[in-house]
């Protein structure tokens, strides 16, 4: 379920079409060279082609690595530089309340700074939102270049062959590339969507997250799809897309069984709309359990959210920079 309060879209998209998507993109990687093993930089933002874009790399072993889109020039400079990418793929804008942020122009800035130089540049062209000239015998057209693709079969790897590469926010030094194998890594996301959150293949599961970190990576993309179950793909944000009723409004349209967030939003739902007055305007039948993480929450927020969504709240324990990239789950206090 693809849900944009910031440009009012909502689009539910079937495993069928998917496939289709996918299946067509990864032939357009392996027509302009991509090989297994190769590298695709991902310069998008909380869109559905950024999630095929990461499947159709997957589909032939190629390694994804995908840039948050916040990130500025110098810092996707030092990722392009360090991942050395056959194919860099990028939409031209991301979508903030009240701006729109244009992706191309930090783009041709990285590549201004870098020693690495992709061989071709795959751009989608976010509808209704203009348009950006491409640069000759480099950029290629998304729309275009679909068109003309035919499906491409599954390309076989090891199970410890790399999936993506994901680098950490660089706030102790350089960003540090981790490297997530394919196999182990989705054994694990398909037993903690039923072992730990709960779920059965078919309910609607939401991580209010980015693909860009390493949540969206796990639980928007590839854990939720490996289990069989609905992801929300959201593009917006807890407050002010249009108001603190946001995330109830997502919950209950969509019909969300199991719901992970963080502190950081709940608290600032909590500030604007402390009585939750907004959020109780909607029906959460559905939601059988909160979970958040991200950092730790304080109590007065714990149990905020009990009372508003009126389901049992699952605390998780993170760390931060390199280790962020590893998730510690307690249950009762006792790690897992």
């Amino acid at each position: 379920m693809y849900d944009s309060p910031v440009t009012n879209i909502k689009e539910a998209i079937t495993f069928k079409e998917v496939l289709e998507q996918v299946s067509k993109l990864a032939n357009v990687m392996v027509k302009h060279g991509v090989m297994k093993g190769d590298r695709v930089v991902i310069y998008m933002p909380m869109i559905p082609e950024t999630m095929l874009t990461m499947l159709a790399c997957a589909r032939i072993g190629a390694i994804h690595s995908l840039i948050f889109g916040g990130f500025a020039s110098k810092e996707l400079s030092t990722r392009i530089d360090h991942a050395k990418p056959k194919l860099i793929v990028a939409a031209t804008f991301g979508i903030e309340p009240g701006r729109k942020v244009e992706y191309i122009p930090l783009l041709e800035g990285a590549l201004a700074m870098t020693q690495h130089k992709p061989e071709k540049v795959l751009i989608y062209h976010r509808p209704n939102l203009g348009t950006v000239p491409l640069v000759p015998g480099r950029d290629l057209d998304w729309d275009e270049e679909l068109a003309k693709a035919q499906p491409h079969d599954c390309v076989a790897v090891s199970s410890d062959d790399p999936l993506y590469i994901l680098y950490t926010s660089g706030t102790t030094g350089l960003p540090k590339g981790v490297v997530r194998p394919t196999g182990g890594y989705a054994v694990m996301l398909n037993w903690t969507m039923s072992a730990i959150y709960g779920l059965k293949p078919g309910e609607v599961w939401w991580a209010a997250s980015d693909l860009g970190w390493v949540v969206g990576h796990s639980y928007i993309c590839y854990g939720p799809l490996l289990h069989g179950n609905t992801t929300v793909l959201y593009e917006g944000k807890p407050v002010g897309t249009p108001d603190a009723g946001a995330y109830f409004r997502v919950l209950a349209e969509h019909e969300v069984a199991a719901f992970f967030t963080s502190p950081t939003a709940i608290r600032a739902i909590r500030q604007q709309d402390p009585e939750a007055a907004l959020g109780k305007q909607y029906s959460l039948t559905r939601l059988r359990t909160l979970f958040v993480a991200g950092e730790h929450c304080d109590v007065e927020t714990l149990e905020w959210s009990k009372k508003v969504f009126k389901v049992p709240v699952l605390d998780h324990w993170w760390q931060t920079g390199f280790a962020e990239q590893f998730v510690f789950l307690t249950v009762n206090g006792i790690f897992l």
